[in-house]
């Protein structure tokens, strides 16, 4: 991928002055990690830097710092040095790990090497610049590379006059898939479920990365067993291919095939779809032209109590600041690198609101409905002291509203055809919900859309109800029934994160949102805009 910043730089020592302009060029390799941690691979390049050196150019290096906090950096790692060159594309790649759920400030800095020590203090800054590694992974200028595999081998399979195994009934087969390793061991890759009482059985569809499945590698050996439950009696080999829809494989027992002349198999093994297809990462579709939406809902029911008192959740201490702004500033500063404009709609609910004081469970904070969006986390934030003397306090504490308003938008971008738009929608409330059936249906209904939901608890109220919403303990259903179509609500207290870092509250929201997004998507087999381009 290709990543242009443009940035002054000066020879001063200072990020971002003087009248040079730097182009960096930042290819990104992308290894997927677990728990949605990617490896980010930089490639850096500049032109037009200044010249330092009496009678030659400069010797240029690069070196990339990440911010640990308190205005503190800590170096990552750094290029080779490029003798008398103006224009380096330095060939030594720098390494970070990506994580979604933080903003991970960058700096970059150009330094003229003149001498053999790893100390910068003795050798010319020649500039640098400084951004957030979720700006350089959704940058408009980035065009897609693929230097990583994602394809995935997706399969169904099928059986047919299988040997009868149970001396009262038929068998209950299933089958396993092992892959050879380098030593020659069989290693499990897949195993599918097993069909009861059944000699032709069908298996469902199943998906396994290439990697997983066979390391890449489409001529290394598979093996196929045919189990019924802990037996595992029949050995297939054949070679990984990309084509093997309709391909049937004779299962051979090899104490019958000794026993009986005749015998000729204890059944077939028919592959009944077989095909590579791409496996979408969360950064392949925001690299891919994503935009993630983000909007905010604040309860304002009079549980919260008296903003004016000290006691009440909406009191704005002396340096301005509540569990209400506290939660917007940490999960919203990690969404807006995801969104070019910058534009969030933010709602209250369960107050009366002027002119006439009725209750309203949806009014935008800038009492605009036909604009109800803040500029950035800190329009938001201006946006709720605004209003915050201009209402009444009441109730009851409705979700439904709300959810239901970003549906209507997100409903619409699904009827796009690719992977345009996600939404993720923060209600911060302090107390128990009053419309619990409502909501379930309206989360279920949510559930099909390209949206998620993170619900943050302040107060010490008991959130029993926004723990069942969550579905940690069993897919949440609405009171007819129907479940979820994928796990997309997200709560926590915010006690919980009352002495811990403030980037903590964003981590542990907004770990799950990489893999709601790619599920979503998935369902609905849906590439990125600009999808990477294919492994040859």
């Amino acid at each position: 991928a290709h990543f242009v910043l443009h940035e002054s730089l000066g020879g001063d020592g200072s990020f971002g002055t003087g009248h040079l302009r730097t182009v960096c060029t930042v290819r990104k390799l992308l290894r997927m990690a677990a728990h949605c941690v990617s490896k980010v691979e930089l490639s850096i390049s500049c032109s037009n830097l200044l010249d330092k050196d009496v009678g030659s150019k400069s010797d240029p290096l690069c070196v990339l710092l990440q911010s640990v906090g308190d205005d503190k950096w800590s170096e990552v790692e750094r290029t080779e040095r490029v003798k008398n060159c103006q224009d380096p594309e330095f060939s030594t790649k720098l390494h970070i790990d990506y994580h979604f759920e933080k903003v991970q400030k960058l700096k970059f800095g150009v330094y003229d090497i003149d001498n053999k020590s790893v100390d910068l203090k003795d050798d010319d800054f020649l500039g640098g610049f400084e951004c957030t590694l979720g700006q350089v992974c959704t940058e408009k200028s980035i065009t897609a590379e693929e230097v990583k595999d994602n394809r995935a081998v997706v399969m169904e399979v099928e059986a047919k006059n299988l040997d009868k195994k149970d001396m009262f009934g038929k068998s209950d087969p299933f089958l396993e898939f092992f892959k050879q390793e380098e030593d020659g061991k069989w290693q499990l890759v897949h195993r599918t479920e097993v069909i009861k009482n059944n000699l032709n059985p069908s298996w469902k569809k199943f998906m396994v990365s290439l990697h997983t499945f066979c390391s890449g590698d489409l001529n290394k050996p598979i093996k196929v067993s045919k189990g019924f439950y802990a037996q595992s009696d029949v050995n297939l080999s054949y070679d990984g291919s990309n084509d093997l829809t309709g391909v049937e494989f004779d299962c051979i027992h090899p104490e019958k095939q000794k026993k009986k002349k005749s015998y000729k198999n204890s059944g077939v093994i028919r592959i009944k779809y077989c095909k590579l297809e791409a496996q979408y990462s969360f950064l392949d579709y925001v690299m891919g032209g994503c935009q993630i939406n983000f909007t905010v809902g604040i309860d304002f029911t009079g549980s919260n109590g008296d903003p004016r008192s000290p006691d009440s959740l909406h009191y704005l201490s002396p340096n301005g600041v509540n569990q209400y702004l506290s939660a917007i500033w940490s999960v919203g500063q990690v969404v807006q690198d995801y969104d070019t404009d910058k534009l969030f709609p933010a709602f209250g609910f369960g107050a009366q609101v002027p002119p006439n004081f009725q209750v309203s469970h949806e009014f935008p904070l800038n009492f605009n409905p036909n604009s109800p969006y803040c500029q950035g986390v800190q329009g938001i934030v201006d946006a709720y002291r605004m209003v915050l003397p201009q209402i009444r306090l009441y109730g009851p504490t409705n979700f439904s509203p709300i959810i239901n308003h970003v549906a209507r938008i997100a409903s619409g971008a699904a009827q796009q055809p690719n992977a345009a738009q996600y939404f993720v929608l923060l209600i911060i409330t302090d107390g128990e919900i009053t419309d619990l059936d409502q909501t379930r249906q309206s989360i279920v209904n949510s559930s099909k859309l390209p949206m998620s939901i993170i619900i943050v608890g302040v107060g010490e109220a008991d959130f029993k109800a926004m723990e069942f919403l969550d579905g940690d303990n069993g897919v949440l259903k609405s009171v007819t029934g129907e479940p979820v179509a994928r796990d997309i609500v997200q709560f926590v207290p915010f006690k919980q994160f009352a002495s811990a870092p403030k980037e903590a509250l964003a981590q542990s929201v907004l770990a799950e949102v990489p893999n709601q997004l790619v599920s979503y998507f998935k369902m609905r087999n849906m590439a990125p805009v600009n999808p990477p381009s294919p492994v040859k």
